[in-house]
């Protein structure tokens, strides 16, 4: 019998192709991939996102994508997958991920030349790259590629 060996950095290139590609195909976009474990007890964590909200419907979808591109792989081994939408926990990632909260209230963390500034604003417009806030009656742009942390602060009111 052969030994199966697959580098982890191998794997984890595989499992994010796989994954992008469940993604895309369902009008998502991959957000973040977590691979933990070993080949006896191995965690799959995909986060999906989209221009309007991702339902628990929309991940067993991509999932059953993925599960069926990764079920035949033997380098693979034991595994659990996971594919959920990244939460309100989770900071934003891509700029496309942004239209959908406008007029929602952000923590925002980003440099302005060299100093790095902290705010709770509300998202107003975007334009291009450039993201438009308002705080305490002053709106401020924000060019996306400064953003060093953004979270939408959920509201119950």
């Amino acid at each position: 019998m052969r030994a199966i060996f697959v580098s982890m950095n191998l794997l984890n290139e595989k499992i994010n192709k796989i994954a992008l590609e469940a993604a895309e195909n369902n009008g998502f976009f991959l957000i973040d991939l977590i691979v933990r474990g070993n080949d006896k007890n191995r965690v799959i964590e995909v986060f999906i996102d989209g221009e309007t909200n991702v339902s628990a419907g929309d991940c067993a979808k991509v999932s059953r994508e993925i599960n069926s591109e990764l079920e035949d792989d033997p380098s693979l081994g034991a595994y659990r997958l996971d594919v959920s939408s990244p939460g309100v926990d989770r900071p934003l990632k891509l700029l496309k991920q942004y239209p959908k909260h406008i007029d929602r209230k952000f923590d925002i963390t980003y440099t302005e030349g060299e100093v790095k500034k902290k705010a709770a604003a509300v998202l107003k417009s975007i334009d291009g790259n450039e993201l438009t806030f308002f705080s305490n009656n002053n709106e401020f742009k924000v060019n996306f590629n400064n953003i060093l942390k953004a979270k939408v602060i959920i509201s119950f009111s």
